[in-house]
């Protein structure tokens, strides 16, 4: 990886049931193919400086980070506050005993109040903490900001009622968990390398995206390359795959990108 660019390791790319999916016995959750397999919605961003960025603490956080080898956390972009992206973030008390201190966590008021409430005890002085605990530093996102040395953009979004946050850090955009792309926010995602955009399934959601409507976001955006993540069983890897137009593709668990920086 050259000095200007990012990897990109999806650590999970399902649903907030997962895949295979429990009491199921569907052809996806039953599949050999270890890319139907999807564990709850996240990603690292790797700097060239060896940094690494967590976008959301999924509940699967220690077993994704094992299997991706993801060795030190130095910040935290919270997406919302839904169980599935935040109840991991427990398992971060690993990743402070490597770097020695605090990591620092970036989120929505609504968010930075719902992490407040569950993980309270997580936001403590360094020396006041034990090794069984958590430590973070929570940071109010309000407009463009910089962490682990990287200058990131929020997007704001809607899933369904509820105003949540996507990134963009250079041309790489990343948006999970969302029906709708507000004007304004839309304008922040010209001129993409990469786009992660939500697409659940086939059949429409009152608070995701659905293929076909993803689908149309992209057209409308054209970024030269897009990945589709947060996915439940309705749709096989491959199967779906063969459908989609060139340059766009279901993401998977342990998928790892380079994206320019």
């Amino acid at each position: 990886m050259s000095a200007s660019q990012l990897e990109l390791v999806f650590l999970g790319t399902g649903t907030s049931h997962g895949v295979p999916m429990i009491n199921c016995d569907c052809r996806v959750c039953r599949s050999d193919d270890p890319r139907d397999h999807r564990n709850r919605c996240g990603l690292a961003i790797r700097t060239s400086a060896g940094k690494v960025l967590l976008i959301d603490t999924p509940t699967e956080l220690r077993l994704e980070a094992v299997a991706c080898d993801i060795r030190r956390v130095d910040g935290i972009l919270f997406t919302h506050g839904h169980a599935d992206h935040i109840l991991g973030l427990d398992d971060i008390r690993r990743f402070n005993d490597v770097i020695g201190g605090p990591i620092d966590g970036y989120s929505d008021e609504a968010t930075r109040r719902r992490l407040r409430v569950i993980f309270g005890y997580a936001e403590v002085p360094y020396e006041l903490v034990a090794t069984f605990r958590p430590c973070m530093r929570f940071h109010l996102v309000e407009g463009p900001f910089s962490a682990a040395g990287l200058d990131i953009t929020p997007i704001p979004l809607l899933h369904g009622q509820d105003e949540v946050l996507g990134f963009r850090i250079g041309n790489f955009a990343y948006c999970t968990d969302c029906s709708a792309i507000p004007p304004a926010s839309m304008e922040l995602l010209g001129g993409l390398d990469l786009l992660v955009l939500d697409a659940l399934r086939h059949t429409p959601h009152p608070t995701h995206f659905n293929l076909t409507g993803a689908l149309e976001i992209v057209t409308r955006l054209k970024p030269r390359r897009a990945l589709f993540t947060h996915i439940t069983h309705e749709l096989p890897h491959n199967e779906t795959n063969a459908h989609l137009p060139r340059g766009v593709e279901l993401a998977y668990d342990g998928l790892r990108v380079t994206v320019p920086a």
